[in-house]
């Protein structure tokens, strides 16, 4: 059986900026917000390794979000130094839509921030808690036995391959 990986952008791949509305991916200087330390080298090393040219970038967002997502992946090379093609990029509007993309697109394994998103995607078989928020943890317990949880990249390469 193939395995395929979902990930992510917002807090994921692209850092959350806190207290400098400059540099936030919703200030005007976005292409300047940083990516997730390690982020991008570890998802070249699983679409090269363990998921081969079987990486799909999902995000929830608005259509202005999603033009900067794409500017931004463009602007730090992104495609380049993953190998993943502007192609396997898909969007909704709708937390809750990301489940039937990953059912349509076959996604094995997911890595998402957000344990709300984690628990639409019951028919992922591995699904990843990636440095979540602490209150959205206590909001969606419910989910929480059915992830694992990783605080940086190195552990989600490490739960992507076991």
């Amino acid at each position: 059986m193939p395995v395929i990986l979902g990930v992510d952008v917002g807090g994921v791949l692209i850092a959350r900026v806190e207290g400098d509305a400059d540099t936030s991916f919703f200030g005007k200087r976005f292409l300047e917000t940083p990516a997730v330390p390690g982020a991008i080298e570890a998802v070249a090393r699983l679409h090269r390794g363990r998921f081969r040219d079987a990486v799909w970038i999902v995000s929830k967002c608005g259509e202005q979000i999603e033009a900067r997502t794409r500017e931004w992946l463009a602007h730090h090379g992104f495609h380049e130094s993953t190998g993943i093609p502007p192609e396997r990029l898909r969007f909704c509007r709708r937390r809750a839509d990301k489940a039937p993309i990953c059912d349509d697109l076959g996604i094995t394994h997911f890595v998402d921030d957000r344990l709300e998103v984690l628990g639409y995607l019951a028919r992922v078989p591995h699904r990843i808690l990636f440095r979540p928020e602490e209150d959205e943890v206590r909001r969606h317990a419910r989910h929480v036995e059915s992830v694992v949880r990783c605080e940086d990249w190195e552990e989600v390469v490490r739960a992507c391959e076991a």
